[in-house]
């Protein structure tokens, strides 16, 4: 009956969220609720959510106190340089700004953290693909499915969990299985292509000047207000395939809002040049304690939530020493810590009644037990498989800790290796990157501006493909 129950519950949240009956944070909290009720243990609701929110409850600084202060650097103008050079290479082609989102998502990757590389990609490309009026789930899914490829790095999580529960080296498992993310990583940049021409051919190209140009006849900038036009740009050479979709994204999600002003698109400011929060003189110390801070947090001198929070004190003192103008930057991004914090904290309910309640253990025990004997000397590519739905559906603390362990000795049985079914468990990163229980997917898609449901109708079908990829990639070296 719990399997049962938690499939359903699990279903039952993602239909109300795609076809937006609910908002993410409403179900992520009512429904678990409602079927804990179910359960018959409506008693110690409490106990679950408080159990679940202690968990989240340092992720959830974390993300606050990042969103502070990458907001912030976007304030004073550190990311700037990036924005403007990639507009140039780019000369305002879709094509070579979607590739660009999967290159500038895989290279901040390497910090091993899924929020930091959200925050930087988003601030990166943002204004472009609004100016552009691109869609903005194709940002979302090519950032998700590039950080979900990379996310296998030995300090990125899901393989040192691995190699922990199953008492191996990191590095046996990560190195022979580098071949296969590189097909991975490279059928991203590849789908990257496709999406992006796609996106061109439903646009059309300009170039710097054009943008430019059209962006001072067609819009007016509110400097220092917070407001400011929602970047119009008229498409001449694709106006008339604007109207069609040309993409899978929904049409609210290609901004098609852009003919009105906006108070909420204060990121256009990062490419305004006059606005008063820049701070030109401090560029070079807002860039060093940047790349400190990454550093310290792959060196792991000390817990990401420390780090970001004397990161955040410290920009905001530095930038802006009078406190009417630090108030002032805290509230202009109140609407993004409350808005994720909000949904980290939510997602903890979900979280502690699933695992409270035992639904997580009897789905997982239910879909060990359906494997057919036959399949035995083929646990590894099983596997494989199954992490597709299981990293999505549940946490890499869930899956690896208490499946992988079960699918590990079952394959034992059967003269599979350890360090294969290891390598296996790895595949489903890409998809599990975009999983409503990962906290970065909703500073990835409320950065954005992304409803949810949009945001997994379109990217779940790519990172899936991308999942299999993977799998035959490591079928083919023989890795997996």
């Amino acid at each position: 009956m719990l399997t049962i129950l938690g499939f359903a519950m699990i279903a039952t949240f993602l239909v109300l969220i795609m076809m937006k009956k609910m908002s993410p944070i409403a179900a992520l909290v009512l429904i678990p609720a409602l079927f804990c009720v179910f359960v018959g243990k409506g008693a110690k609701l409490g106990d679950y959510v408080l159990d679940g929110v202690t968990d989240l409850a340092p992720t959830a600084a974390m993300l606050m106190f990042a969103i502070v202060y990458f907001g912030v650097m976007i304030d004073v103008g550190l990311f700037d340089p990036i924005v403007r050079g990639i507009l140039k290479f780019c000369k305002a082609d879709p094509m070579r700004i979607v590739v660009g989102t999967a290159v500038l998502a895989a290279i901040v990757s390497l910090d091993g953290d899924g929020s930091t590389t959200f925050m930087i990609t988003v601030s990166a490309m943002y204004p472009l693909y609004k100016r552009l009026k691109m869609s903005l789930v194709v940002m979302t899914g090519v950032a998700a499915m590039a950080n979900g490829v990379m996310n296998t790095l030995p300090w990125g999580g899901p393989t040192a969990r691995a190699a922990t529960a199953l008492k191996l080296d990191a590095s046996d498992i990560f190195v022979p299985m580098i071949p296969a993310l590189l097909v991975g990583l490279l059928f991203v940049f590849v789908l990257s292509y496709v999406l992006g021409v796609r996106e061109r051919r439903r646009l059309g190209v300009l170039t710097l000047d054009e943008v430019l140009e059209e962006e001072k006849e067609t819009e007016t900038v509110l400097v220092g207000s917070g407001a400011s036009g929602d970047g119009k740009v008229s498409m001449r050479k694709g106006a008339a395939a604007a109207a069609g979709s040309g993409t899978d994204a929904p049409a609210g999600a290609t901004g098609s809002a852009a003919s009105t002003a906006s108070g909420d698109d204060d990121t256009f400011q990062g490419l305004d040049p006059n606005r008063p929060t820049l701070r030109p003189k401090l560029y070079w110390f807002n860039a060093l304690l940047t790349v400190g801070l990454l550093t310290a947090m792959i060196m792991e001198w000390l817990p990401i939530p420390v780090l970001f929070l004397i990161g955040a004190a410290l920009v905001l003192s530095v930038n802006f020493p009078h406190i009417p103008d630090q108030k002032a930057r805290l509230a202009a991004h109140a609407d993004n810590v409350l808005n994720v914090s909000g949904m980290v904290f939510a997602a903890a309910v979900f979280t502690g009644v699933l695992q409270g309640t035992g639904m997580v253990d009897h789905m997982a025990k239910w879909m060990v037990d359906v494997i057919p004997g036959s399949m035995g000397p083929h646990m590894a590519l099983v596997t494989g498989i199954l992490s597709l739905p299981l990293t999505y559906f549940m946490s890499n603390d869930g899956f690896y800790f208490g499946v992988l362990p079960v699918l590990a000795e079952a394959g034992a049985a059967h003269g599979v290796t350890p360090l294969e079914m290891a390598r296996a468990s790895l595949v489903g990163q890409p998809l599990h990157m975009s999983s409503p229980l990962v906290p970065a997917v909703y500073v990835l898609v409320g950065m954005a501006k992304v409803e949810f449901g949009d945001h997994t109708k379109f990217v779940v079908k790519w990172a899936a493909l991308t999942c299999l990829v993977i799998l035959g990639a490591g079928m083919l070296f023989g890795i997996i």
